[in-house]
């Protein structure tokens, strides 16, 4: 009978993830040597090797790569029999590994956060913030409960919950301020700034601007604050959502207007396994996603910054 531990299939999970045993072992809490006995033993115990070492990286073998899917879903299904274990409570309590998108993590979060706190205390929070692409292969594989995005991801295995919508504002130099608004079409002919390749929100942008790709003079950036610190020294123009208007204009030399209707927006949502236990659980956090987007809205209706939208 083979004889492995939980531990060692974490361990060597950790290690495929991180393609590096310095790296992998700082992620475990582990000391490197440690690490490297613990997969040697794993090796051992299954008769094969499993990783190709190099003092930069490691690489799986023909075997190795046949193994960490099975080690996956066997780490799935173990973290499952927790989630099994704390459906069965009647409060929400425990850990919670949640992910959202970089366009809304800065905005949403604090107040998420403060209302999770609030009305389920007992909830051990864990937040991952990266692209969409991303927390949907992290949601799927299991080592995320949810994450909230942009709708639709057309995930066949994922459930998806709207929360809100909200609409994306034109920036522009504060010298613009009071001319007319362009159309989507104009958009086209103008420097438009977006967010790098891999961000939903650029090709949200694009899709408004009926643009397929962007032209070549258009910026990339890796931020909205970025984007808008760009347009404030009168390099092009851009579009960020609403949410973050007040947090990224407030130090930029900018103009923040609305687009005639229909006026492009997103709709941003929770999404999760089919399959998760949790599933009744995450349905109650998506209604306190949506109290937390209705609490920024009163904010930006009783405050309205000095760069006020223009209707």
């Amino acid at each position: 009978m083979i004889q492995m531990t939980l531990r060692q299939l974490r361990y060597f999970d950790a290690l495929t993830r991180h393609g590096h045993f310095g790296r992998a072992a700082e992620a475990c809490s582990i000391s490197q040597p440690a690490l490297s006995m613990q997969i040697k033993e794993m090796e051992a115990a299954l008769g094969g090797v499993l990783l190709e070492r190099s003092a930069r990286q490691v690489t799986l073998t023909k075997f190795g790569e046949e193994i960490i899917q099975r080690v996956r879903d066997i780490l799935r299904s173990v973290d499952e029999l927790g989630d099994f274990a704390r459906a069965s409570r009647d409060r929400l309590a425990g850990r919670l590994r949640i992910g959202m998108i970089p366009t809304i993590a800065p905005y949403l979060l604090p107040k998420l956060i403060e209302n999770l706190a609030r009305m389920h205390p007992e909830l051990d929070i864990h937040v991952r913030e990266t692209l969409t692409p991303k927390l949907i292969k992290e949601v799927t594989e299991g080592r995320l409960d949810t994450a909230i995005v942009a709708l639709p991801v057309s995930e066949p295995s994922l459930t998806e919950a709207a929360c809100f919508s909200e609409r994306f504002l034109l920036v522009r130099p504060a010298a613009d301020e009071g001319t007319p608004v362009p159309s989507h079409e104009s958009l086209r002919e103008m420097r438009l700034l977006l967010l790098e390749e891999g961000h939903c929100f650029r090709d949200q942008a694009l899709s408004f601007c009926n643009m397929q790709s962007p032209p070549r003079e258009v910026l990339d950036a890796s931020s909205l604050s970025t984007l808008v610190q760009m347009v404030g020294a009168g390099i092009g123009v851009t579009l960020i959502p609403e949410m973050a208007v007040a947090v990224e204009t407030r130090s930029a030399p900018v103009s923040v207007t609305r687009f005639g209707n229909p006026q492009p927006s997103r709709t941003i949502g929770m999404v999760w396994r089919k399959t998760s236990p949790l599933a009744a659980q995450l349905q109650q956090i998506s209604e306190v996603v949506c109290l937390a987007a209705d609490a920024l809205s009163e904010q930006r209706r009783a405050k309205p910054s000095a760069r006020k939208a223009r209707a």
